[in-house]
């Protein structure tokens, strides 16, 4: 049984110096009813924590550790870019490059603006369609998550959902009163949108698979016919690929599904585990972005060359063939692994995976498919599933509105490992 004493005391001195204790909400495990743990290394997909206990991980710093904890070449990559600075405001050759391989691999992305975070892709493609319609309304979808700037924490999914806050204070009525919200997966609602505020919309965005309430398969129709529906009134179309960008396949979500939005939002991924983000689409669109354009949008550590080295020597690395068959087939063993000893010991939990990513949404034995359904979830039965592995050595999300991540550096010898200490915590939920 492990122990978590330096954790504890962590986690007691973090909270008299930082709100709750932690710098992202989410991290307070105040929904799987426990305390955190604090990490102090990972290598591989093993975590270790401050009181030498180890994980298999599966939050991948929520999503971006694809290759593994510590893989080699980003570590020297990052190594040989330390040697010559941190950051510069100046521009830099690296960025060009991480520029030139996004633009080759993302079918929506002619050009692409780096940033410095997720949040900051989205806030800034919002207003780049706003610019570029002369619009004012968004729409965005229930349960789907695109960072915390003020419009878009209206029914937002991922640490929002996880805490049950419906909005925020702090964010002026006047500014949420421009976004309009649709169940996700109704076509029908958002149609009924369209007729009403159609002309007034600038821009739809929206997660094509949504992790931030788990993970939500689109019905097949769905992304097809938003693309059809968006470009008949001239309404920008923006896919939030910060989790699904480089993750479900080298040209992300759009080119598993072969639907093309006008602009994509990056993140998590192409900065290997360092601090960035982007936005891109178009030329036509993106030219509109200063100093080209009159629509602004700037920031100092943008082009970081840390987190572009990382990022490059990630995506060299997705690059290679096989390299996103090998994810496909270990996820696929370990929800199928789960799925059956969920349904050998009773456990109502429907597992919902796509490529790398996956959620057991608890208390569910039909699919999952807008957050309505989400919030359905049994989170005391989540809580209690979450609390045994990591007694066992798993680390999960510590939330039912998130996803399970896999690496490259889970082997096969891991994922039964963790089918095993699944398999003692179900036995156990079941008496």
């Amino acid at each position: 049984m492990p122990h978590h004493k330096l954790s504890s005391l962590f986690f007691e001195n973090a909270q008299k110096v930082i709100p709750g204790g932690v710098n992202s909400p989410v991290r307070a495990c105040k929904s799987v009813g426990c305390d955190p743990i604090f990490v102090e290394s990972a290598c591989g997909c093993r975590l270790r924590d401050v009181d030498g206990n180890t994980y298999i991980d599966y939050v991948g710093s929520w999503g971006p550790m694809i290759l593994g904890h510590c893989r080699r070449e980003v570590n020297a990559a990052v190594e040989e870019a330390l040697q010559s600075g941190t950051s510069f405001g100046i521009p830099t050759w690296q960025e060009v490059e991480l520029a030139r391989m996004i633009v080759e691999c993302v079918p929506s992305i002619e050009e692409v603006r780096l940033v410095n975070s997720g949040t900051e892709a989205t806030m800034s493609a919002i207003r780049l369609a706003r610019g570029v319609t002369g619009r004012k309304k968004i729409v965005k979808f229930d349960g789907c998550y695109h960072g915390h700037a003020d419009s878009f924490l209206v029914k937002a999914g991922s640490g929002v959902a996880t805490l049950g806050i419906p909005g925020s204070p702090g964010v002026p009525e006047e500014v949420v009163s421009g976004t309009l919200t649709a169940p996700f997966n109704d076509l029908e609602a958002f149609k009924k949108v369209l007729e009403q505020h159609g002309d007034e919309i600038a821009a739809v965005i929206l997660e094509p698979v949504p992790a931030n309430m788990g993970v939500v398969l689109p019905r097949e129709d769905f992304l097809p016919t938003l693309r059809q529906l968006t470009s008949d009134r001239g309404i920008i179309l923006i896919f939030d690929e910060v989790i699904t960008g480089f993750r479900l396949a080298l040209g992300g979500a759009q080119e598993y599904f072969g639907v093309t939005p006008d602009l994509t939002c990056l993140g998590k991924i192409i900065g290997g585990g360092l601090p960035v983000g982007a936005y891109g689409g178009r030329r036509e669109i993106m030219d509109q972005v200063a100093p080209v354009g009159p629509v602004y949008q700037a920031g100092t550590l943008s082009g970081n060359p840390l987190a572009t080295a990382a990022g490059l020597a990630t995506l060299r690395v997705l690059s290679r063939p096989g390299i996103y068959d090998v994810l496909e087939e270990r996820m696929a063993m370990l929800a199928a692994g789960l799925e059956g000893l969920s349904a050998r010991y009773g456990i109502t939990n429907r597992i919902q995976r796509i490529g790398s990513m996956m959620t057991g949404f608890f208390g569910h034995n039909r699919p999952v498919l807008n957050f309505e359904d989400a919030l359905k979830s049994d989170t005391r039965l989540y809580g209690k599933f979450f609390r045994g592995m990591l007694e066992k050595g798993v680390y999960l999300a510590p939330s039912q509105f998130e996803a399970a991540f896999i690496s490259l550096a889970h082997s096969d010898t891991d994922i039964e490992m963790t089918l095993r200490a699944a398999e003692s915590v179900f036995k156990s939920l079941a008496q």
